[in-house]
């Protein structure tokens, strides 16, 4: 019985010890994390995956995945304000720029999604894109032309709703 409590109180001892050892690093690593930032071109690449997918969705008539996409790149352009609320040469605050050249046609065509309305998806897609594009030419950056894809990078995503 005796060695049964010493075994156990072993045990307790090296169990408190090596918990003790690593709460520090493990501190640390969530420090680490908890100051990371996404670079504004992180954020812009998720934002084009977005794009494209907003594409796909509405093409394949799936109002669901579309709307989702939409708010997607909603939370992506949040974040890029958040984040990166100025950019290197640029002198506008990037909160400014998105939000004068992004908001309409988002809500527009969050409007058509919501009408199921592929037509009018289509020309705010459009319009959604050509604001993409006035916000990297009125920052220096018009040498990133954003269009329409023209092919699924996407095999392994379904865009047709489920049925």
């Amino acid at each position: 019985m005796k060695s049964s409590i010493s075994n156990l109180g072993l045990a307790f001892a090296a169990t408190a010890l090596l918990t003790a050892c690593t709460t520090p690093l493990r501190d640390h690593h969530a420090e680490q994390l908890s100051q990371y930032a996404p670079g504004l071109g992180e954020i812009m690449a998720q934002s084009a995956t977005r794009h494209a997918k907003l594409w796909f969705a509405g093409q394949a008539r799936n109002w669901a995945l579309a709307a989702y996409e939409v708010d997607e790149l909603h939370e992506g352009f949040e974040d890029a304000g958040k984040y990166h609320p100025t950019h290197k040469h640029i002198t506008q605050p990037i909160p400014d720029l998105i939000a004068n050249h992004m908001a309409q046609p988002l809500a527009a065509i969050e409007q058509a999604i919501k009408d199921k309305n592929q037509q009018a998806f289509i020309a705010n897609y459009d319009r959604l894109t050509a604001g993409c594009n006035a916000c990297h030419q009125g920052t220096d950056f018009g040498f990133n032309l954003v269009t329409r894809p023209s092919f699924n990078p996407f095999a392994n995503q379904a865009f047709e709703a489920a049925k």
